[in-house]
């Protein structure tokens, strides 16, 4: 069974507001941190930026390398992730295929003309069957994942061993874990592989971007604008279930029409009861124990099309 950070940080895009420092030093947490940039791929290492803004002590767990390192030593393992990789690229085609049916039938449905009651039932139905298809999705993509780690588990491979084992004295002296964005896919698969969230304990999880999307418990991908057309948001994959109930979507500025009720309220609908939160530059949550305890910036999406700023649990008046 995992063990559960501290605290963890969910934060807006850092490249031009960046606010991760501030933070780290408002929770006080000092000493070692460690960074994890395995979504920039080959940039891994191009670091000095982050390790700059932080003004700390920070190690780079280089997961990138270390999984290239992986699979230049066992190809066996290298030889069934890509299989696993390619099974999931086909689920993800076909899922997306009924995905955009599913979606076009309900902008139609909404459309339409009918009494109220009528109209309401048909819409609804319209987003459980959306909701559905969310949810196979994503136990195709939980089988995949039980399936590899069945037949061939990882852990327990030498040169998974080994580095393993070096992340974990590495995390032991650590009180923060700073994990950036980039390729989600790969910063998700590069974790996964090492089961970092096992070796997590006491230390506070800084997370921004597509490192906040993979610490939810499923990576969803958007875009209301992209420029090949209209654009369908879709679950991508579990997540590491660092934060339960939140869908996290990163830059709103450029990605989201929070000004389209029709688009905001399909959002909230298909994921509740998890809170669809928008995190602009310069926004953050603090969660503990499941509850938000401090909050800027940050939007939830409601099921009747607008938004509403995050309340921390103080704000609403709960111990």
């Amino acid at each position: 069974m995992s063990r559960r950070p501290r605290d963890v940080v969910l934060l807006g895009a850092q490249r031009f507001d960046e606010t991760l420092g501030t933070l780290v030093r408002r929770l006080e947490v000092s000493g070692l941190i460690a960074t994890i940039t395995a979504g920039w791929r080959e940039r891994e290492n191009e670091d000095d930026d982050l390790r700059e803004h932080l003004e700390c002590e920070t190690i780079n767990l280089q997961l990138y390398k270390r999984a290239n390192e992986v699979f230049a030593r066992d190809g066996e393992l290298a030889k069934a992730h890509r299989a696993k990789q390619a099974t999931l690229h086909h689920k993800q085609d076909f899922y997306r295929i009924r995905l955009e049916h599913e979606l076009a039938a309900n902008h139609v449905i909404r459309q339409r003309w009918a009494p109220p009651d009528v109209l309401e039932q048909e819409e609804g139905a319209s987003v459980e069957a959306i909701r559905s298809l969310d949810a196979y999705h994503l136990v195709q993509c939980r089988r995949t994942h039980a399936e590899f780690e069945a037949a061939l588990a990882p852990s327990q491979r030498p040169a998974v061993m080994e580095h393993r084992e070096q992340l974990a004295e590495i995390l032991s002296r650590c009180q923060g874990i700073a994990i950036a964005g980039g390729h989600v896919a790969s910063l998700l698969n590069r974790i996964r592989l090492f089961g970092l969230t096992e070796l997590i304990a006491g230390q506070t999880v800084f997370a921004w971007s597509g490192g906040g999307m993979v610490v939810c418990e499923r990576v969803v991908l958007f875009h209301d604008a992209p420029p090949q057309g209209r654009g369908a948001a879709e679950v991508l994959d579990e997540g590491l279930g660092l934060v339960a109930n939140i869908v996290m979507l990163p830059q709103p500025e450029t990605r989201l029409r929070l000004n389209d009720p029709e688009r905001v309220s399909l959002l909230a609908r298909r994921f509740d009861p998890a809170l669809g939160l928008a995190f602009p530059a310069g926004a953050h949550v603090i969660v503990r124990d499941g509850q938000v305890i401090g909050s800027s910036g940050v939007q939830h999406l409601l099921a009747n099309g607008t938004c509403e700023p995050v309340q921390s649990a103080t704000d609403r008046g709960e111990p």
